[in-house]
């Protein structure tokens, strides 16, 4: 019988060539909870995820789904695990319904039982009112819904799901947040989330590990790793990278920590408001003003940055877009 905890020890997953895409990371999650796993591109977290969902082998270390070993007791591990994956493989031609019953009886479901819970998942997922619908024809979000179906169909578990949310539109992206919640909350379902939104992390995961390199960064609830900070941030920001640098020399002594993102300057200090006017002051003498300043309390883009010298790529990119 599974006991919906997830453990993972000592795991590596290397390439030829000296590629190692994960290096040696242990962690453990609740049976419940939420588990945000966070890191850059290319840190190591779909390569896990697909260890994990039997999709891959590891060069070394072990792990269980639902205490079942990923290996040994793949098949079981199959059994009590969905799986939503990045890319979206819906065959275009086919409608939901069709898809859903055809699922349920890869599961060993009879033709009518098949159809019940094709039934029920699509009221779940809110398609009923396109239920006649091909799926060439669904939006982004509307595929995502439909993608996570599939994933519940056999009544799992644990759910992996890696980056739900890329690509989606504010309004899909908090629609599948409210499924995900619902799922945890009304049904206990364990649910281990790959994301590059932080805000994603921050609203619906119970705890956080950071991925960076292959190797894990730092683990723990949101709210303790934003208290952990435990400073506040004035950010600085400047025309270009060398101006921020030099505003970085200028001010090292008034801060407890600096960190440069691009064109951008964060002095984290406590009670940082009240040395607002020193700062700015100290770069008016030296020639160098900000073209804007605002102040920050801790938030999870703060740890991200700190444990891996960048800002998620996703947020990145948003930054980028014309308003």
């Amino acid at each position: 019988m599974s006991n919906r905890e997830i453990t993972v020890e000592n795991l590596v997953k290397s390439y030829p060539g000296g590629v190692t895409a994960i290096d040696d990371i242990s962690f453990h999650v609740n049976a419940g909870d939420v588990f945000g796993f966070l890191g850059p591109n290319g840190a190591g977290k779909s390569t896990t995820i697909k260890i994990l969902t039997t999709l891959g082998l590891p060069t070394s270390g072990s792990a269980t789904v639902g205490g079942y070993d990923i290996i040994s007791e793949a098949g079981q591990v199959r059994r009590i695990a969905g799986v939503a994956l990045q890319d979206i493989g819906i065959d275009p031609l086919m409608k939901p319904l069709e898809l859903l019953t055809l699922q349920a009886q890869m599961f060993g479901e009879s033709r009518k039982a098949a159809q019940l819970r094709a039934n029920e998942l699509l009221e779940l997922v809110d398609l009923t009112e396109a239920v006649d619908r091909r799926v060439g024809t669904y939006s982004g979000g509307m595929r995502r819904r439909l993608d996570l179906a599939l994933a519940l169909v056999h009544d799992p578990d644990i759910l992996f799901l890696d980056e739900p949310t890329t690509g989606l539109d504010p309004a899909s992206r908090r629609d599948v947040w409210t499924e995900v919640r619902r799922l945890n909350r009304e049904l206990g379902m364990t649910i281990f989330l790959t994301t590059q939104y932080l805000e994603e992390a921050d609203e619906l995961a119970d705890t956080i590990a950071i991925i960076n390199k292959g190797k894990l960064a730092i683990q723990g609830a949101p709210a303790r790793l934003k208290a952990e900070m435990g400073t506040e941030s004035i950010n600085l920001a400047f025309d270009d990278r060398a101006s921020a640098e030099l505003a970085a020399d200028e001010l090292t002594d008034m801060a407890e920590r600096i960190q440069i993102d691009r064109s951008t300057v964060r002095l984290y200090r406590n009670q940082a408001a009240e040395s607002i006017p020193a700062v700015i002051n100290r770069l008016r003498e030296a020639n160098n003003s900000p073209i804007s300043l605002t102040l920050t309390q801790p938030a999870l883009d703060d740890v991200f940055l700190k444990v891996t010298g960048e800002r998620l790529e996703a947020e990145k990119s948003a930054e980028l877009q014309p308003a």
